[in-house]
């Protein structure tokens, strides 16, 4: 027991944050490992169908784009559930969902079922999932520790989402060269996992119900709370582009294997590398926490992220493009770090479900959405070209937002407005470590 008149010094001494800290792990290990899956059996498939390049990469892009379409309609209104209700169980309910999605994908998979139809379905489901899951486990993590450890403990999820990211797609392709249903199989036992141990987080405060206020009314002002916050509209935007035209992701399958010829284990290491760049920087920032110059940094970061990618599209050696993988994931962490810190330190608590959740909604769409334009415009000009475009547009996006918001040029630390530093007092979270 932490005493209750002593802040902690590290977010690992707070109880519901360890549990948070176990639950994101268990579940990013399993998304990874069935994301990684998902693609592969999705290009693969087509291409044992008869279709081209060109047209199996269209494939990988409409399941970017049918996970997408349920995240756009629903986020806003997932960001108001993570405010209005214990976010707890709302991520418990979403972890639910994809345990029963694992399993289903077990049985189709190891009965010989499996087909474009049913993992176009599970895409589906999955985005309405994650439309929910995002902005409660985002909204959640603000209330489990003070808020000068806030940076701390963000860069500590980010280490349990970026190892996930990494063993996640190795657990993936290697059970799969296995027996192509164990993958599915083990992912559903970690989600049964993240569900039970969700249960051991205290309930989160929750700001006081305003019920005169309609639903749709409340949704509209965390939307209007973002595009009013330069700070929080740029950093949030600017991923949205960056990553939307320089997703590389969704066309890893195609280069493991028609361009460098490596197999289902090649696309494993391939989908390993970014996570292994972004794990040790964010390891770098839970020891050494950023601190300075924080604005800047984060434009600089986008720009390497941009032009790694085009470098990533010229090369024809695997050595060359893993250690260019591990250079995007590092870049992208790192940007991530500072966006992440920077909209819940700029963010009123009544309103940070609504806003992770337009949050959630951008990084999906250059997520989601971006994988579907990656896959079109491999589809229309080839992958080579499409992500040497891509990295190229996120590079003029750099430029170009530097300009359009010049706070990102100017911001110095991560330090909130003052009328923000006293939003929630420290002493109501002391009692409620434990």
């Amino acid at each position: 027991m932490v005493s209750t008149t002593t802040s902690p010094t590290s977010p690992l001494r707070i109880g519901d944050f360890r549990a948070y800290l176990v639950a994101r792990f268990a579940m990013t290990l399993a998304q990874y490992a069935m994301m990684l899956v998902i693609g592969w059996q999705t290009y693969s498939y087509a291409r044992d169908g008869g279709m081209s390049i060109a047209q199996a990469a269209g494939q990988l892009g409409l399941i970017g784009l049918l996970q997408f379409i349920p995240l756009f309609v629903l986020t806003p209104f997932s960001g108001l559930v993570a405010d209005r209700f214990d976010r707890r169980r709302v991520a418990q309910v979403t972890l639910l969902l994809q345990t029963g999605s694992g399993a289903v994908l077990a049985w189709v998979t190891w009965s010989g079922d499996i087909t474009l139809g049913w993992l176009f379905a599970v895409a589906v489901v999955l985005g309405v999932v994650r439309a929910f899951n995002g902005p409660a486990m985002s909204a959640l993590a603000p209330n489990l520790v003070p808020a000068a450890l806030l940076p701390t403990a963000i860069a500590l999820s980010s280490i349990a989402w970026q190892v996930g990211m990494i063993a996640g797609p190795g657990l993936g392709g290697y059970l799969y060269a296995i027996q192509p249903a164990l993958p599915y199989a083990v992912a559903t036992l970690l989600l049964a996992m993240a569900l039970v141990t969700m249960g051991f987080i205290s309930p989160p405060p929750r700001p006081e119900r305003r019920q005169q206020v309609s639903p749709l009314v409340q949704v509209l002002e965390g939307l209007r709370y973002v595009a009013r916050n330069r700070m929080v509209l740029g950093a949030i935007t600017l991923d949205l582009l960056a990553v939307f035209l320089a997703g590389a992701n969704a066309l890893l399958p195609v280069f493991a294997r028609d361009i460098l010829e490596v197999g289902e284990r090649g696309l494993a290491q391939l989908a390993m590398a970014p996570a292994i760049g972004a794990a040790i920087t964010a390891a770098w920032f839970s020891y050494r926490p950023l601190k300075t110059n924080v604005g800047p940094r984060m434009l600089w970061a986008v720009a390497v992220f941009g032009a790694a990618t085009v470098a990533f599209a010229l090369s024809r050696s695997m050595a060359l493009s893993l250690a260019l993988l591990v250079i995007i994931g590092a870049a992208d962490m790192f940007s991530v770090y500072i966006r992440s810190s920077l909209i819940h330190l700029h963010t009123p608590d009544d309103k940070r479900g609504r806003v992770s959740a337009v949050s959630l909604l951008t990084v999906s769409a250059s997520n989601e959405l971006g994988d579907a334009f990656s896959g079109a415009l491999a589809f229309l000009v080839g992958p080579v070209a499409a992500l040497i475009a891509g990295g190229s547009g996120a590079v003029l996006t750099v430029a170009l937002w530097s300009r359009l918001f010049p706070v990102l040029r100017t911001t110095r630390t991560f330090a909130p407005p003052p009328a923000l530093q006293d939003e929630l007092p420290e002493q109501k979270l002391q009692e409620r470590i434990s």
